[in-house]
């Protein structure tokens, strides 16, 4: 049987799946779009922004308990059926489009040790033998996760243990290297000739995607030893990622000027740390990037069979789905996943997509189903609560903001990306005609979004 999870096992999941690849890149990441007067502007922002979110989160764990799953359980109930699925289906992508992104950063990483300037094996992650170690490391997961998730919760608490280790001495040095005069030059930034509001926008995506797992203790409730916990794991895990999210990306900037820090590859994080202590500093932190993206991995993988195990038990994905092993592990549903990563995998090496492209459309594709948690609550909410009616306007404002921020074109991306899904809702209705009922309104719906799915993609190919 599958044992429940306990708070600290909770912290570490929500933790770990926001700890990955993507605070080993911060330094460059927000180099190349902002000056620290607009990072400190977008990092404030995002913090409240996330605390909304989360809140909302809880809250609807506290006045939906029923509703496990969270996220799409939230917009099923409160919209119907074709938006629960839809809410469904972009979260899981999200889901699998991150997995494949820490796949992909972990034989970059991996490169570091074996790659020379004559002999490119692994490259970013995206050649041929990257993809079929990748293969390799992807299937190895699933069969430690068939053994339930109880399992996999000891060892991500050991590899978000780690992961800290290097952060932490990171942020250590530079606090002692630290330079507040090359700090404050680089404080304004006016060598960008952007304006303050525009290198705000610019960070948005690459803030929320550092986020993005907030909702892992929500969304894995049912498996939660006390439901208390939940929220006590979700503002931990918020405060901590936070705080080491700010310290790491400023305390970069009172160290080397930012055009420089621009113009470093990723992860940059080790460039600095050969700066600090020698080359050990690249060794040291590509290690540390293995792990960490490892264990967000391994959190992910759970989130990413989660979603579909809980959206067939929810009627809106085929029953199949819904199946579990002698271990209590979501064995259908956890394949299916894989056998879709491995998919992208594949599509990778022959797009040779990278990482950072990768962070762009996982985080697009997040934006709808955040949104719908905050307009579920706003609902539920009306003319009873004026406090969580006041938290769901700001998770609601929070959302809009982040679309605006994402930009016509990621939109239009992500609007293509959601047009697979009418295929899988038609095998879902063929396998079983009795589940997700579809009303006239949500069927003319369908049509329109297939519609504007075609004039996305002719829009972007032209």
């Amino acid at each position: 049987m599958d044992k429940k999870l306990n708070l600290i096992s909770l912290i570490s999941l929500v933790l770990s799946s926001m700890l990955g690849a993507g605070v080993f890149s911060l330094p460059q990441n927000m180099a190349l779009n902002a000056g620290p007067l607009a990072l400190i502007i977008g990092w404030s922002i995002t913090g409240i922004g996330i605390i909304f979110l989360a809140t909302t989160l809880l809250l609807l764990n506290q006045l939906k308990p029923d509703l496990q799953g969270g996220i799409f359980a939230y917009a099923k109930d409160g919209f119907g059926n074709l938006i629960g699925f839809y809410s469904a289906w972009g979260y899981w992508l999200c889901a699998v489009i991150a997995n494949i992104s820490y796949l992909v950063i972990v034989f970059s990483a991996i490169s570091f040790f074996i790659d020379t300037p004559n002999h490119t094996i692994f490259s970013n992650g995206n050649t041929w033998q990257a993809i079929l170690g990748a293969s390799i490391l992807l299937w190895l997961v699933h069969f430690l996760l068939l053994n339930g998730t109880q399992t996999a919760s000891i060892i991500n608490i050991i590899t978000t243990l780690c992961k800290l280790i290097p952060l932490i001495i990171f942020i250590f040095l530079s606090f002692i290297a630290f330079n507040f005069e090359i700090f404050k030059i680089n404080l304004m930034e006016l060598n960008l000739n952007i304006p303050i509001w525009k290198q705000i926008k610019n960070t948005m995506l690459i803030t929320l995607w550092v986020f993005i797992g907030v909702e892992g203790a929500v969304i894995l409730s049912s498996r939660a030893k006390n439901k208390n916990d939940v929220g006590k794991a979700t503002l931990l895990a918020v405060i901590i990622a936070l705080f080491i999210y700010l310290l790491v990306t400023l305390l970069s900037f009172g160290i080397m000027d930012r055009i420089d820090l621009a113009s470093m590859r990723n992860p940059s994080m080790a460039g600095i740390m050969t700066i600090l202590i020698g080359n050990f500093g690249n060794l040291f932190t590509a290690i540390g990037l293995i792990i960490s993206v490892c264990g967000a991995y391994l959190s992910w993988t759970i989130m990413a069979a989660e979603v579909p195990y809980i959206a067939s038990k929810n009627n809106i994905f085929p029953n199949i789905l819904s199946k579990q092993n002698i271990y209590k592990a979501p064995s259908y549903a956890l394949l299916f996943t894989n056998i879709s990563m491995q998919i992208c995998l594949i599509l990778i090496w022959i797009t040779k997509i990278d990482y950072n492209k990768l962070l762009t459309i996982a985080s697009e594709m997040i934006l709808i189903p955040y949104l719908l948690v905050g307009a579920y609550l706003f609902k539920i909410s009306l003319k009873k609560n004026k406090f969580n009616l006041f938290i769901s306007f700001g998770s609601c404002i929070y959302s809009i903001w982040l679309l605006y921020a994402a930009g016509f074109l990621n939109l239009l991306l992500s609007l293509i990306l959601y047009t697979p899904g009418l295929i899988f809702l038609i095998l879902t209705k063929i396998n079983n005609p009795n589940i997700l009922f579809l009303n006239k309104i949500e069927k003319f719906f369908c049509f329109i979004l297939l519609i504007l799915s075609f004039c996305a993609l002719y829009f972007l190919i032209k």
